[in-house]
C-alpha cells in the first residue's frame, strides 16, 4: 500500500505541483486549502502518514493544525514562506519534522519526505511497477508471481530507480549512492546493470535511457 500524505496549501499552484510530483512518486494523497476543512476530515479520516501543512491558511493555521496531526501521530512537515527564524524555531521546537521554506525544489522536498517517514518508521518498503513487486527490507523481487533472482549491485540499482520513479537519475547519482563517491571508475558499470535488470524483469521499455544523463523508471498510465 502506497504512503499516504495529507496536503494543506491555499496556494493553487504550489497545491497542484505536490500533487502531481507526490503522484508521480506513488504516494496517495488527499489535498486541502483550508485549515479548518482539514481539521473537520481528520475526525473521520486520519490514516495519513505524513501531512504537508502550510502556515498561513485559512480558518486555521499550520501551528494551530499541529494539535489535530500530533493526536493522530501524523508526521509534519511545514512549507511556508515565513523564513523568519523564530517561526522556523517554533515550528521545530512544537514537534515539526522539517521546516521548508518557499520557494522550494520539489526533489528536494520528496526526499525529504521520504527521509521523515523512513524516520518516524511509516515509509512503505514494497514498491510495485506492473506485475512486478519490489520488498526493499527483505531485498526480494517477485514477478507474475515468481522470484527473480538479482545481484545485489542490480538489486540497489533497481531499489532507486523504484525510489525515484518517473524521475531522471543521473548516473552520477547512482554511482555515488551505490559505489561511493571515492569511486574512479567507469559509468559504464551503471549501464551493464541497467542492461541486466531490463533483460531479468522485462522493462526494456519502462526503463528509459536518458541520453548524457541516466535512467527513467516510468510506469505506464492505463
Amino acid at each position: 500500500m502506497a504512503n499516504r500524505i495529507l496536503v494543506i496549501e491555499d496556494d493553487r499552484g504550489i497545491s497542484d505541483a505536490l500533487a502531481l510530483h507526490l503522484q508521480y512518486s506513488g504516494y496517495d494523497y488527499m489535498v486541502f486549502d483550508d485549515g479548518l476543512l482539514a481539521a473537520r476530515h481528520l475526525k473521520e479520516d486520519h490514516s495519513f502518514d505524513l501531512a504537508l501543512l502550510d502556515i498561513m491558511l485559512p480558518g486555521l493555521d499550520g501551528f494551530a493544525l499541529f494539535e489535530h496531526m500530533e493526536k493522530y501521530n501524523i508526521p509534519v512537515v511545514y512549507i511556508t514562506a515565513k523564513a523568519d527564524s523564530a517561526s522556523e524555531i517554533r515550528g521545530l521546537r512544537g514537534g515539526a519534522e522539517d521546516y521548508i521554506v518557499k520557494p522550494f525544489e520539489m526533489v528536494t522536498l520528496l526526499v525529504r519526505i521520504e527521509k521523515v517517514l523512513e524516520r518516524t518508521g511509516k515509509l512503505n518498503r514494497i514498491h510495485r511497477i506492473g506485475d512486478i513487486t519490489a520488498d526493499l527490507e527483505n531485498r526480494t523481487v517477485v514477478r507474475c508471481g515468481e522470484a527473480v533472482e538479482l545481484s545485489p549491485l542490480e538489486f540497489d540499482v533497481f531499489a532507486i530507480l523504484l525510489k525515484n520513479k518517473n524521475r531522471t537519475v543521473p548516473r552520477e547519482r547512482i554511482l555515488n549512492e551505490i559505489w561511493g563517491a571515492d569511486w574512479f571508475g567507469d559509468t559504464r558499470t551503471v549501464d551493464v546493470r541497467i542492461a541486466s535488470i531490463r533483460k531479468k524483469l522485462g522493462l526494456a521499455d519502462e526503463i528509459r535511457t536518458i541520453p548524457k544523463t541516466g535512467y527513467r523508471l516510468e510506469e505506464r498510465r492505463k
